[in-house]
C-alpha cells in the first residue's frame, strides 16, 4: 500500500483551480477530494527512486474555503490519523477581498520536538500554531519563501549522523550534502515538522532559491565558479540541487496551464523513470543558464507578484557582470509593464536586497570595480578575495543591474495605470528593515519600497548586528563615498533612506493589500506558551504604506 512520505503542499491557487504536491512511498494514483465535490487526480512520477505527484484540483468555487483530503490508490492518507490540527483547506480568492502576503527567508529546520532550539522559535511554526488555534481568523493568502528553504552546506547534527551512515565524511564534501538522495533528507527534515507540514498544506506557497539551497555564495563570480568546478564533488552536488529544487519547489510555482506547456514536466511524466530527463535538464541549466527560466509570475487579484531568479540567471564575466542575463531582464521588464492598469500593487521578489545600508552598497560597488581591474591586477586579486570572504554579491555588486532595476521601477511606477505601491521583497541578510528610494528627476507616482525580512529561523551573527546597524549612519555613509571614489564608482541613479529597522530575530513580514491601500506588519517569534505549546508571534511594528 502506498504511504504519504511528504506533503501535502498547497501550491498554486487561482481561478477555480489549485495544485497540491505530494511524495508517496511507491508508484500510485494520487487524488485530492474536496468537501464540495471538487478534486483531481494524478499519477506519480519517479525521480531517483522517489515518487511524486502534483495534483491539479479543478471545480473550485471562488470565494469558498473548502476542506480537502488526500488519497493514494484510494486510501486516505491525509489528514493524518489522530491529527491535532484543523482540516487543511483550499481557500479560493474572488479577486475583490484583501490580499495578505506573508514573506521571509532563511530557514533552518526546526529543532526536534522536545529539544532545545538554540536559535529560538521557528517563525513558520509560530504562524502555524496561531492559525491552527483560530482557523476562522486572519490567514495569509500566500506565503512567499524568498530563498534558503534548505541548507545544503550547513546540515544539522542529526543529518550529519545520517550522512555518516552512508559515506565517509572525511572525504569532500564532508558533512554537506552530495547527491539527490541527501537533498531529499533536507526536505524531509524541514517539511515534516508537524506545524510547518500542516501550514504548508493549507496556505498556498511560492518559492525561489538562494545560495544555501545549493552552496554558500553560489555564483558569486566567474573566478569562484571556475574554482568550484575544479572540485570532484561539485557537479553531482549542483545537478542534484537543481533537480531537487525543480521537484520540490519549482513545479509548484507554476499554474496548471504553464505546467501543461512545460516540455521538461512533460518529458518527466512521459517515462517510467524521469531521472535521466531531469538530469539532462539540470545539466543544460548548468552549461547554459540563460536557456532556463526559474523566474515566474503570479497574479493574486489585482496584486502582481514577479519572483526573479537572482542566483542562477547571473552573468559572471567581469566586463559584463549582471544580476540577470539579458533574457531574464527582458522577462522582468515585460512582466512589470504588462497590462498597465491591471494591478494595484506590484511585488518584485528577489532573494537579495536591492537597497542596502549605504556603506555596504558603496563597498560592494567599490569591490566590483576593483575586480573589474580599475586599479590594476593586484587590487583585482584583493577584490576577489574580499568579495568571497565578505559576501559582497548583492545588487550593489552588479552596478549596471542595480541601475537597470532602478530605471524599471521608475517606469513601472509612472504614468497612467501605475500601481499604488511597488515593493521589492527580499531576505538573505538575517535581519529586517525597510528603505525608500528617491529619484532626482521625475520620481514615480507609485510608492516604491525595499522590504527585507530574514531570517525565518536561523542565527544572527554579532557581525551582522553591528555592521548593519552602523552601515546606515552618517559617518558610515561618508566612509562609503571614500571607497566609491577610490573605485571610480559613479553615484547611484537613486538615493534612499532607511524608514524602519534594523530588526533582528526570527521573523515574518505581512503585507495586507486592499484596493490601492497597503499596510505592513513585522512580527517576531518569541518563546513562550503560545497555542499548542509553540512560541508566539509578537508584532514589532505596523505601518501604512498607501492609503489608496
Amino acid at each position: 500500500m502506498a504511504g504519504l512520505r511528504l506533503g501535502p503542499l498547497l501550491r498554486y491557487v487561482d481561478g477555480g483551480c489549485a495544485t497540491v504536491w505530494v511524495e508517496a512511498s511507491r508508484p500510485c494514483a494520487a487524488e485530492v477530494r474536496c468537501a464540495d465535490g471538487a478534486g483531481g487526480t494524478a499519477r506519480t512520477f519517479q525521480v531517483a527512486g522517489h515518487h511524486y505527484a502534483l495534483v491539479p484540483v479543478t471545480g473550485l468555487a471562488p470565494g469558498t474555503s473548502v476542506p480537502y483530503e488526500v488519497f493514494l490508490d484510494g486510501t486516505r492518507v491525509w489528514p493524518l490519523p489522530d491529527s491535532r490540527f484543523p482540516p487543511s483547506v483550499i481557500a479560493v480568492p474572488t479577486g475583490e477581498q484583501d490580499v495578505r502576503v506573508v514573506f521571509g527567508s532563511c530557514r533552518w529546520a526546526a529543532a526536534p520536538a522536545g529539544g532545545t532550539d538554540p536559535v529560538g522559535p521557528d517563525a513558520l511554526g509560530c504562524l502555524a500554531a496561531r492559525l491552527a488555534a483560530d482557523p476562522g481568523g486572519e490567514r495569509p493568502d500566500v506565503l512567499l519563501l524568498l530563498g534558503d528553504q534548505v541548507y545544503a552546506d550547513e546540515t544539522s547534527a542529526a543529518t550529519r549522523r545520517w550522512l555518516a551512515a552512508r559515506r565517509d565524511l572525511d572525504e569532500a564534501p564532508g558533512g554537506e550534502v552530495a547527491d539527490y538522495e541527501e537533498y531529499t533528507r533536507l526536505y524531509h527534515e524541514s517539511w515534516l515538522d508537524p506545524r510547518v507540514r500542516w501550514l504548508l498544506s493549507t496556505v498556498p506557497s511560492c518559492m525561489i532559491f538562494d545560495d544555501h539551497d545549493v552552496i554558500d555564495d553560489w555564483n558569486t563570480s566567474a573566478a569562484w565558479l571556475a574554482d568550484i568546478r575544479d572540485t570532484p564533488w561539485w557537479r553531482e552536488r549542483l545537478l542534484s540541487g537543481l533537480m531537487s529544487y525543480w521537484v520540490h519547489q519549482h513545479i509548484g510555482n507554476l499554474s496548471p496551464a504553464e505546467l501543461a506547456a512545460d516540455p521538461v514536466y512533460a518529458s518527466v511524466l512521459a517515462v517510467a523513470d524521469g531521472t535521466d530527463a531531469l538530469r539532462a535538464f539540470a545539466a543544460r541549466a548548468d552549461a547554459d543558464p540563460a536557456s532556463v527560466r526559474w523566474s515566474y509570475r503570479r497574479d493574486l487579484g489585482r496584486v502582481r507578484v514577479l519572483m526573479a531568479d537572482s542566483r542562477a540567471a547571473r552573468v559572471l564575466a567581469e566586463d559584463r557582470r549582471a544580476m540577470l542575463d539579458p533574457g531574464e531582464a527582458r522577462w522582468l521588464r515585460e512582466a512589470a509593464l504588462d497590462d498597465r492598469g491591471g494591478c494595484d500593487h506590484l511585488l518584485v521578489g528577489t532573494s537579495l536586497p536591492w537597497l542596502l545600508p549605504h556603506l555596504v552598497h558603496d563597498v560592494e560597488a567599490w569591490d566590483a570595480a576593483l575586480c573589474r581591474g580599475v586599479r590594476g591586477p593586484r587590487w583585482a586579486r584583493f577584490g576577489e578575495r574580499l568579495r568571497r570572504r565578505a559576501d559582497l554579491e548583492h545588487w550593489a555588486a552588479f552596478p549596471q543591474s542595480f541601475a537597470d532595476l532602478a530605471g524599471l521601477l521608475a517606469e513601472a511606477g509612472s504614468g497612467p495605470g501605475a500601481p499604488a505601491t511597488l515593493c521589492v521583497l527580499s531576505g538573505d541578510v538575517h535581519h529586517a528593515y525597510t528603505a525608500e528610494p528617491s529619484w532626482p528627476a521625475r520620481p514615480p507616482e507609485a510608492r516604491v519600497l525595499q522590504l527585507t525580512c530574514s531570517p525565518v529561523h536561523n542565527s544572527v551573527p554579532a557581525s551582522i548586528r553591528i555592521g548593519f546597524r552602523a552601515g546606515w549612519s552618517a559617518p558610515a555613509r561618508l566612509l562609503g563615498r571614500l571607497f566609491a571614489r577610490h573605485g571610480g564608482c559613479p553615484r547611484p541613479p537613486v538615493t534612499w533612506r532607511r524608514t524602519g529597522g534594523p530588526w533582528f530575530g526570527n521573523q515574518l513580514m505581512t503585507l495586507t493589500l486592499r484596493g490601492r491601500s497597503a499596510r505592513l506588519r513585522l512580527e517576531r517569534a518569541r518563546p513562550g506558551r503560545g497555542p499548542d505549546g509553540a512560541g508566539t508571534l509578537e508584532t514589532v511594528t505596523e505601518s501604512v504604506i498607501s492609503t489608496g
